[in-house]
């Protein structure tokens, strides 16, 4: 019964939309700290920011090409474009942390003090998560209901940085790690739920269990950023790390 409840959610347009969103999100988000000073040949980060910057790239395009798949009814080819995950998502992890630990190195050397590695909690936490929700969603991937909320989490788990990047051009919004990196990063979850809502009478366990949980721990970093017991950790995961 509850298999069939969600049945008639296959092949719409939702999650090609959110796809779009995402796929705009990265480029708008990243074009002035990555896209442009690559094109202007001004980008002077270390190697892995560009293999970090291909992979995330990839992963936020298959979330376009993947919906569009389903709605042309190419599901064999769905699937086997599917197992790409199996290998692009710890390698974005990989390379998550990569940058991290050279974000901290670079602003250590800025002169930003422990403030600098205070970001790198951030950045384990998105990626742990990113991986988490990603081996659920290849889990259940015979249970579609199941399957495309936890993919589409999990992109939204790891575009913060590209929302939080909006402050660049968007100077006059007040603490952005607040109204972009927060609010505006998690939209798309109150989104998706209110969508279950109104569709479907109810909103799907996915997104009540995994979506709460990660607006929570959006909310717990924002409250805990900085604090002596958060750079102690910070200070401590970035010794193991390096």
């Amino acid at each position: 019964m509850a298999a069939a409840t969600w049945k008639p959610d296959r092949g719409t347009f939702f999650y090609l939309a959110m796809g779009w969103t995402a796929l705009g999100a990265a480029i708008a988000g990243f074009s002035t700290t990555y896209l442009m000073p690559m094109a202007g040949a001004r980008f002077e980060g270390p190697g892995i920011a560009h293999l970090h910057g291909l992979l995330f790239f990839t992963w936020v395009i298959l979330m376009v090409v993947q919906p569009l798949l389903v709605r042309r009814q190419a599901l064999r080819l769905h699937r086997k474009l599917g197992l790409l995950a199996l290998v692009l998502a710890p390698a974005m992890a990989a390379s998550g942390v990569g940058v991290g630990l050279y974000a901290v190195q670079r602003d250590v050397s800025a002169g930003l003090g422990g403030l600098a590695y205070s970001t790198l909690i951030g950045v384990l936490t998105a990626m742990s998560i990113f991986v988490l929700f990603v081996a659920i969603g290849l889990h259940l991937r015979n249970r579609p209901d199941w399957h495309k909320r936890m993919m589409l989490l999990a992109t939204i788990a790891i575009l913060w940085p590209a929302w939080f990047r909006f402050r660049h051009f968007m100077p006059w919004v007040p603490n952005p790690e607040i109204w972009l990196a927060l609010v505006l990063a998690d939209i798309p979850i109150l989104i998706a739920m209110l969508r279950d809502r109104l569709r479907f009478g109810r909103v799907h366990p996915a997104y009540l269990i995994f979506g709460t949980a990660l607006i929570a721990n959006h909310v717990l970093e924002v409250i805990w950023f900085d604090t002596p017991g958060w750079r102690a950790a910070a200070m401590t995961a970035y010794a193991a790390l390096t």
